[in-house]
């Protein structure tokens, strides 16, 4: 099963409850690239210990922050390896998707190069690197989360796909031909001025759970290596105890930015509209036990209680 949403959308509220409601039980796989950073809990939502212990939780806290570069390929064994584990117990993978490009090359194998544009490809070869990195950071962010600032090649090609992406998606080879049939999926709908207040009052939360300190330890330890300091989140605070910018500026870039990537998010949830086994739910007045509720109802009634990811 997949849980698929906004950021701030209720995703893990959810999977811990389908977790406890169906039958046989169900794990809750984490897919979301900065939740496998051992120490990034406040800034990355990572579920908390009560929420761990209200249900199985896996593919969290999988690498140091400061070790090499984890990668979607990398991702992907450990899922895959999670998933057949989960079923062999009879038991429901929940797979809570944070990082839609995991959730992609999940459900359809790993990514296909970018098609070449000579066009588009000699207009980003013609950007400095500083203007190239803030054209990423505004279109695909979680693409700005796991490459290197430096990382010219990785750069030019997200940028390759994200322009593919935006369009009518005809172009983009990953998402030819049909997804994996393993599975069945419930996505939370949200209008994106919700979205957008559930974000700030989470950045809040944050700061009064004490993502400063959270940062510092890891920023004085030297443990934020190249890929997990530029977490959303992170690097502004870094920047604020750098002395480049004040707390409250930090925190106001960290909704700024937090709300562009909910923005760029939506790109990729439509194109998982068209996924079969797919039903998604109107999120707004609902809480999670009515969510739960209709998920269960879909589920039960088009698979007749089947666990369609477990067999």
């Amino acid at each position: 099963m997949l849980v698929l949403g906004p950021t701030a959308g209720g995703k893990t509220s959810l999977s811990i409850e389908l977790a406890r409601r169906l039958p046989g039980g169900g794990t809750c796989l984490g897919a979301d690239s900065m939740q496998i950073y051992r120490g990034m809990d406040i800034g990355t939502a990572k579920p908390t210990v009560e929420e761990r212990t209200a249900a199985p939780h896996e593919l969290f806290d999988l690498v140091e922050p400061d070790g090499p570069p984890f990668t979607v390929a990398d991702w992907l064994d450990a899922a895959e390896a999670s998933i057949n584990a989960v079923r062999q117990a009879g038991r429901w993978p929940i797979v809570v998707g944070g990082t839609n490009m995991y959730v992609q090359n999940l459900l359809y194998g790993m990514d296909a190069p970018a098609p070449s544009d000579p066009v588009l490809r000699a207009k980003l070869e013609a950007m400095s690197e500083e203007d190239l990195r803030a054209k990423l950071v505004q279109e695909a962010p979680e693409d700005a989360n796991r490459i290197h600032p430096n990382d010219r090649r990785r750069t030019l090609r997200a940028l390759e796909r994200s322009a593919s992406a935006d369009g009518d998606g005809g172009g983009n080879r990953a998402w030819d031909g049909p997804p994996r049939e393993d599975f069945v999926a419930v996505g939370l709908d949200w209008p994106a001025e919700s979205i957008n207040r559930r974000i700030n009052a989470r950045v809040k939360a944050m700061a009064t759970d004490g993502l400063i300190d959270e940062v510092r330890s890891l920023h004085e330890a030297n443990r934020l290596g190249r890929q997990a300091k530029e977490a959303l989140g992170y690097r502004e605070i870094v920047d604020h105890l750098e002395g480049r910018c004040s707390a409250a500026d930090a925190f106001e870039q960290i909704k700024i930015g937090t709300r562009r990537f909910a923005k760029q998010q939506r790109t990729w949830l439509r194109r998982f509209r068209i996924l079969p086994r797919t039903i998604w739910l109107s999120a707004e007045d609902k809480t999670t036990q009515e969510l739960a509720s209709e998920a269960e109802n879909y589920i039960f009634s088009t698979y007749g209680g089947v666990n369609t990811i477990a067999e």
